[in-house]
């Protein structure tokens, strides 16, 4: 079985995020969500409403699943035996950035194949930092996070 990794906060899952999982699940039979816990990093949601909101978004779709790791995530996808590891795209700095955090991943972790994606038009601008803002603002969220998300977010 072919399985990714799909590491970040997740603070909250966008459409973004969302785009790039679900076309993952044409190159993988397998999409884990890997939440990274830093206890330093300050998040808009908890831990618990940030699996929920992901197990909301694809609670039909059997081959997703949410994990949660502290420490490296090399370490993590070497403990759990995955060999893959998914990114999205939205810029060249984008592009820079991850190219830099995949060649360490791959140091650190030579069984590791990061895969990335690049995002579609209507994704290119969405990130979490500007959906916090929005949320911050009470705005509208419709096309940043996914639609069964949006209830979960201003409960």
């Amino acid at each position: 079985m072919r399985s990714a990794i799909f590491p970040g906060s997740f603070d909250p899952l966008t459409t973004g995020h969302d785009e790039i999982v679900r076309r993952g699940l044409a190159l993988f039979d397998e999409i884990v969500f890997a939440i990274g816990v830093n206890i330093a990093k300050q998040t808009m949601f908890d831990l618990v409403k940030r699996v929920n909101m992901i197990k909301t978004c694809y609670r039909d779709e059997s081959r997703v699943r949410v994990e949660t790791y502290e420490g490296l995530t090399a370490d993590f996808a070497r403990n759990a035996n995955i060999g893959f590891l998914l990114r999205g795209l939205r810029n060249a700095m984008d592009l820079e950035y991850e190219k830099s955090i995949a060649a360490v991943n791959r140091r650190l972790n030579p069984g590791l194949e990061t895969v990335f994606l690049v995002a579609s038009g209507e994704n290119a601008h969405v990130s979490s930092t500007i959906v916090r803002e929005a949320i911050r603002y009470r705005a509208a969220l419709d096309g940043l996070v996914p639609a069964a998300v949006i209830p979960m977010i201003y409960s």
